[in-house]
């Protein structure tokens, strides 16, 4: 069911780059449609990665190491998309996942062997809003 999801969720993703590309292309210099990719290939990243947390969370108990797996990689990623935008909505939106994300890891590192990650799927959520035109 989870591959089903990911294959819906990258169709739809492929589909929203293709249209920012159109629409800004038209619209806009290249330089703002470069920003505007890479923000959505971005939030698609940490969508997975998200997705991967998910499943961590599911798995905690048989292998608890896939949750700080997981949580870093959002951290990577959630660098790499503050490193390609100067725009305020999308910094606010990283802020908050990155908040969220460390919360989780507090959580695990206070002994919560499953910690409440919905905060962190609400903020990624909003993430990837903010990165779609």
């Amino acid at each position: 069911m989870a591959a089903s999801r990911r294959r819906r969720r990258t169709a739809a993703v492929a589909a929203t780059v293709a249209a920012i590309a159109l629409t800004a292309g038209l619209t806009t210099g290249c330089a703002a449609v470069d920003k505007a990719l890479d923000c959505v290939q971005t939030a698609d990243a940490i969508a997975d990665s998200v997705t991967d947390l998910q499943q961590a969370a599911e798995n905690a108990a048989n292998d608890p190491t896939q949750l700080g797996e997981s949580l870093d990689s959002i951290e990577q990623n959630l660098g790499e998309i503050g490193d390609k935008t100067d725009n305020a909505d999308v910094d606010k939106a990283v802020g908050d996942l990155e908040k969220a994300v460390t919360n989780v890891r507090t959580a695990i590192e206070n002994g919560d062997e499953t910690p409440d990650i919905s905060p962190v799927t609400d903020a990624a959520g909003e993430l990837t809003k903010v990165c779609t035109p």
